[in-house]
């Protein structure tokens, strides 16, 4: 079985989807739509940038889908299929989309939406996110609930493989981070992020979205959507918009995610878009997998093998 895995922001870079939508037609016309869609043109900014444009939230969530969904309808030309699919953070838009779940146009002006609401929940500079190495999650946890002293910090990403960012206010932040290294992290990074996602800071943008996914017209998954929130397939559209809606404030699990997928007979993994970052986390959580990034014309060839095992 084979899972389409979609990347999340931190992926995005300029040039991207470039080389798709100048060998494929398919792609053309995917940015030609996006660009239709927000009424602007998106596929520029992904092209040429400027790069400081490219990297505002509110830019960067749709970028990052339009990119994944060309590759994705590339992979669907070419008999490539997935029998479930799944997505980090943003990703998860992506995954509906290719799930058949939301419109692409639909999808595009909500996550514009969603980078504005998350960009606006909480001012610039007052929150923060970091990513400790070498704990383990409920250790990390800890470090966040013995160094929050009233402030929100907690767990944002469980990404596996003993990786684990936080978010939260910037003085919390700080401090779990001292403490996860008290505790025996390894290493602890700070994010250059806009804002601190996946936390409950996060609940104001989760208030604003939440009624505006309920009110698109959806439809009914046609493969399962494995959801960030709590690693289960939602094979309904509402269950699957629900779990966009909790997604916003609640942390990424996706170590979860591809254990999930792995239990449902999942063995081959193509990440969709740009960037390898899925990729490299599925073989470090499932060692015997087969594991492949699509995000080039030169990628096709290694997924079109692994289709075909």
């Amino acid at each position: 079985m084979i899972a389409f895995l979609f990347p999340g922001q931190g992926s995005q870079k300029v040039g991207m989807g470039r080389a798709l939508a100048d060998a494929y037609p398919i792609c053309r016309q995917t940015f030609e739509e996006a660009d239709a869609a927000l009424g602007e043109p998106l596929s520029r900014l992904c092209f040429e940038g400027p790069e400081d444009q490219l990297m505002l939230t509110e830019n960067t969530q749709p970028a990052i889908l339009a990119v994944s969904i060309a590759a994705c309808r590339l992979l669907a030309s070419q008999g490539i299929r997935p029998d479930l699919v799944a997505g980090h953070s943003l990703g998860e838009y992506s995954a509906n989309v290719a799930a058949g779940t939301l419109g692409f146009a639909d999808a595009l002006r909500i996550v514009r939406r969603r980078g504005q609401y998350m960009q606006e929940a909480v001012p610039v500079g007052d929150g923060s996110m970091l990513a400790v190495l070498g704990l383990d999650a409920a250790v990390v946890g800890q470090a966040c609930d013995e160094a929050a002293q009233g402030d929100v910090v907690s767990p944002a990403n469980i990404n596996g493989a003993d990786q684990v960012v936080i978010a939260g206010s910037r003085a919390a932040v700080t401090r779990a981070g001292d403490r996860a290294r008290a505790l025996g992290a390894k290493r602890v990074i700070p994010l250059s992020v806009s804002a601190p996602f996946h936390c409950a800071l996060m609940k104001p943008a989760e208030e604003r979205l939440a009624p505006e996914l309920r009110a698109l017209h959806v439809n009914e998954p046609v493969v399962p959507i494995v959801a960030n929130v709590d690693a289960e397939p939602k094979r309904t559209a509402a269950a699957a918009v629900e779990a966009l809606i909790g997604q916003v404030s609640s942390p990424v699990r996706w170590e979860d995610v591809v254990r999930r997928l792995a239990s449902e007979g999942v063995t081959t993994y193509v990440e969709v878009g740009p960037g390898t970052v899925l990729a490299g986390l599925v073989r470090k959580i499932q060692r015997d997998a087969r594991v492949a990034s699509f995000g080039a014309p030169d990628d096709l060839a290694r997924c079109m093998g692994l289709s075909s095992k």
